[in-house]
């Protein structure tokens, strides 16, 4: 028998996992003069690009943030929150944040607990961080799952 005519009666099997992501509705509709400030209908692409944060503290002076995530996690370390009115805060750091390097080093697959510990143990963090909301709720979602 031809390798064709095997193939056209070869089944294709799919796992019973296999089914297409949840359904996700459109953001409700905005008239357009009040949609400037609707993060739902943001379309300026500069807020989604690589951009540096340098935050520099001094003594026992909280760094202004939480982050979440690692490898076990998935999706990368975030931003999970910023204190108001904190240094981190002013320099424009914000929940949602992908911290992609801190002082050089790669955070792409870092455990949770170096991350921290980076962080805690620097006086001033050069940090290249991305807005990315889309990962960040993926990344929530994970971790509820769990």
């Amino acid at each position: 028998m031809s390798d064709r005519k095997k193939w056209k009666n070869k089944k294709t099997e799919f796992p019973e996992q296999c089914s297409p992501p949840p359904y996700e509705p459109p953001p409700p509709w905005i008239p357009p003069k009040e949609r400037w400030n609707d993060s739902n209908y943001n379309n300026n692409l500069i807020t989604f690009l690589p951009r540096t944060v340098v935050l520099e503290r001094s003594g026992d002076h909280r760094l202004g943030f939480n982050i979440r995530g690692g490898p076990a996690h998935e999706y990368g370390v975030y931003v999970s929150k910023v204190l108001a009115g904190s240094e981190a805060e002013k320099l424009g750091l914000k929940s949602g944040d992908k911290i992609l390097q801190v002082n050089d080093v790669d955070y792409c697959d870092i455990p949770h607990e170096e991350a921290v510990e980076i962080l805690q143990e620097s006086d001033i963090l050069e940090m290249k961080v991305k807005y990315f909301p889309y990962g960040y709720s993926l990344q929530q979602n994970r971790i509820g799952m769990i």
